[in-house]
């Protein structure tokens, strides 16, 4: 058998591995299951630096922004970085959000597609191919999923060179890549409203 062959059947058997393993009940999500608390309802903003202009707060319990003061995007960063590991979150936005989740970024600074993988937020993105549920410019999403108007689950796995998005419980995108190896996670906020009530990450 090809050695490419080989590989993409070993990667497909550990996305599936991660498929039927990797959705946890929420009230397990704490740190006795080696869970680390990013943020929830309790918590501050103390464990990110904030980049960018927009107006990031807690409000009734949540992470939210709703206004941009500059024509670029605002982002919050983890003051660690990652390797491998579990991102588990809660977030709400409307129909018009461009928002989503950078990790292994490798430069703050130059936050993009270029430095972290982008695991994207953004219903109405011109371009669906790589909306909501796509990690951009790595792996297209399968399906149309929208997430706007509602409480929504995300989960996302980077294991060595494997990705793997899920929302609500559904895989809408996957792949193997190397690009990026660690760095800081980000939570952006582009356009529209965000609320991130839970964030939460499992070294593997």
């Amino acid at each position: 058998m090809h050695k490419n062959l080989i590989y993409k059947v070993f990667n497909l058997l550990l996305i599936l591995l991660f498929s039927a393993c990797s959705e946890m009940p929420t009230n397990q999500l704490n740190s006795q299951n080696n869970w680390e608390i990013i943020f929830d309802g309790n918590s501050n903003l103390n464990q990110f630096t904030q980049y960018g202009s927009a107006n990031w707060r807690i409000q009734d319990g949540s992470i939210q922004a709703d206004l941009l003061l500059s024509k670029t995007p605002s982002y919050l960063i983890t003051k660690k970085t990652y390797s491998n590991f579990q991102l588990y979150a809660e977030i709400w936005v409307d129909s018009e959000t461009n928002s989503g989740f950078f990790i292994r970024c490798s430069d703050v600074t130059k936050m993009g597609a270029d430095t972290c993988y982008e695991f994207n937020i953004w219903d109405s993105r011109p371009d669906p191919t790589y909306g909501t549920g796509a990690i951009v410019d790595v792996a297209k999403v399968s399906g149309t999923p929208k997430i706007g108007g509602h409480w929504s689950k995300i989960e996302i796995t980077a294991n060595n060179d494997l990705l793997i998005f899920r929302i609500n419980g559904n895989i809408t995108s996957s792949s193997s890549n190397n690009l990026h190896s660690s760095g800081n996670i980000g939570l952006q906020f582009g356009s529209g409203i965000v609320k991130f009530r839970k964030v939460l990450i499992k070294k593997i």
